[in-house]
């Protein structure tokens, strides 16, 4: 072969070799992991170039359209800890971002939806000092002792069986039947930081949960591998006497059909509720702490003191 030759096949084989970069992003499960592993990068430079974005896109914080430019997302964050929910048959993830920076701390529920080889979709969910229950610190404490391992094939709960039970929990917020839930012992809790249950055999996640609070506009991320089912939804359908409709995330970690993890994050203001803050005798109803139900608000926008 001449040396012509040879260069001509060289660059016509460089020319046809997928790029690595994006070429693995796709609706299987590996492909799905490597659009994680892409946000969690660009999450932690605070710099989307490096993500396959579809045209299009649609990004979102706290269940509203906004800006990816001015977005949350741009901005450089020192990730703690990081734990993700796969959902092949949707297409989509999940992914539960601590950050303890004392400066800027947050905890953030990320979801992604992927079309083919391309992100098509990007919502934040994000929790920062001042918010409800909000502790990093806390969260992380509680969220890297906690085993969210691959369930054996043979073990595992079906998708139906996974939602079945994140529905029954959130029902029992408007009807208080609580018997309908498929509690399970140990059960822990953990609610922007507060936590329940102190490492005995009898912990459960049946504590502060109110009768009358339609927990509203769910949409679900199953992982079956891992026995989870992330629901983002509204505490309440936004009226004073069934929750603030506030943008909320509850994740679930079910073993052999029983609760057996709950993580709740919530985007409402500590101080949007009656005496304005914690300890003061208001709060979202179903708190870790049973405090009792009082209308809130919405909240949006950027978080106080903490955009670069």
């Amino acid at each position: 072969m001449t040396r012509v030759s040879l260069i001509a096949v060289v660059l016509t084989g460089a020319l046809l070799a997928p790029r690595a970069t994006f070429a693995q992003i796709s609706c299987s499960r590996e492909g799905l992991q490597r659009a994680v592993d892409l946000y969690v990068a660009a999450q932690t430079k605070g710099e989307t170039s490096g993500l396959p974005l579809a045209m299009g896109l649609g990004y979102f914080e706290n269940h509203a359209p906004a800006d990816i430019n001015t977005g949350l997302i741009k901005t450089a964050m020192t990730i703690d800890h990081h734990r993700s929910v796969i959902d092949a048959a949707t297409c989509q993830t999940f992914t539960e971002v601590i950050v303890t920076n004392k400066d800027k701390p947050y905890v953030l529920g990320t979801r992604l939806r992927v079309n083919h080889d391309k992100i098509a979709e990007i919502e934040i969910l994000w929790t920062t000092t001042g918010y409800w229950l909000f502790n990093a610190d806390s969260y992380l404490k509680y969220a890297t002792t906690e085993k969210w391992e691959v369930i054996p094939a043979a073990a595992r709960d079906t998708r139906s069986t996974l939602v079945a039970a994140a529905n029954a929990y959130l029902d029992a917020f408007l009807e208080g039947k609580k018997d309908l839930v498929p509690w399970g012992y140990p059960c822990n809790r953990t609610e922007g930081g507060a936590h329940t249950g102190n490492g005995s055999p009898t912990d459960s996640c049946d504590v502060g949960v109110p009768s009358g609070v339609n927990i509203a506009n769910r949409r679900f991320i199953v992982d079956e591998t891992i026995g989870s089912v992330q629901v983002f939804c509204t505490f309440g359908a936004g009226n004073a006497n069934g929750g603030s409709g506030a943008p909320d995330s509850h994740l679930f970690r079910v073993e052999n059909g029983k609760l057996k993890y709950v993580h709740t994050l919530t985007h409402l203001l500590q101080a949007n509720f009656r005496g304005g803050g914690p300890g003061a005798g208001g709060g979202r109803p179903g708190g870790a702490g049973g405090q009792n139900p009082l209308p809130g608000g919405r909240t949006g926008g950027a978080p106080p003191n903490t955009q670069p």
